[in-house]
């Protein structure tokens, strides 16, 4: 009997191993796919804090989903559960959007105010093109203004959106994945 649960409870920290395991190369990896995406925008002279900077939002969920099917063939062929597949995918969002909003804060120190402002008058001139959208809606005027007032200018703001907008898309991905990837 004191060997069935030495077994199982060797076995169950193997399997939660292997989850972390999985979930941190998968992780780290989308994040470091996110700053590398930063930084190419600024070498190529785009605004790398902009709209083409919401393309790499999509690069945390599908690691998630991708870390959930690692997972899923780790157990075959009884399958992983929902509850590990979940947590897969949960913990991998988490560390892609800490490791890409440490790589877009450390950026934006190194590279200074300037494209940060550069940014920041970006973002203004499009919003004042579309301020008359804006007030034809109920409340238009104040959601004008919180847009306006919303737009991140330092360092830490600009990390805080990112890791916002990644943890977001990536946790409402891990739900469907882990209904799909259980068995």
């Amino acid at each position: 009997m004191l060997h069935q649960l030495s077994n199982h409870v060797n076995s169950a920290t193997e399997s939660k191993r292997l989850i972390v395991r999985h979930a941190l190369r998968y992780g780290v990896g989308a994040g470091t796919i996110c700053i590398i995406w930063v930084i190419g925008l600024y070498l190529t002279d785009n605004n790398p804090y902009g709209p083409k900077r919401l393309l790499s939002v999509f690069v945390p969920p599908l690691a998630a989903l991708v870390c959930q099917w690692a997972v899923r063939r780790s157990f075959l062929p009884d399958g992983p559960g929902f509850r590990r597949v979940l947590m897969a995918g949960i913990l991998t969002t988490i560390l892609a959007a800490v490791t890409s909003a440490t790589g877009v804060y450390g950026f934006a120190r190194a590279t200074g105010q300037a494209p940060i402002d550069r940014h920041l008058s970006e973002m203004k001139t499009l919003l004042e093109a579309s301020k008359d959208e804006f007030i034809k809606q109920a409340g238009g005027q104040e959601q004008y203004e919180r847009a306006r007032q919303s737009l991140a200018h330092t360092p830490q703001g600009l990390a805080s959106d990112d890791f916002e907008k990644k943890l977001v898309f990536g946790l409402l991905l891990s739900f469907p994945g882990a209904v799909f990837f259980r068995k």
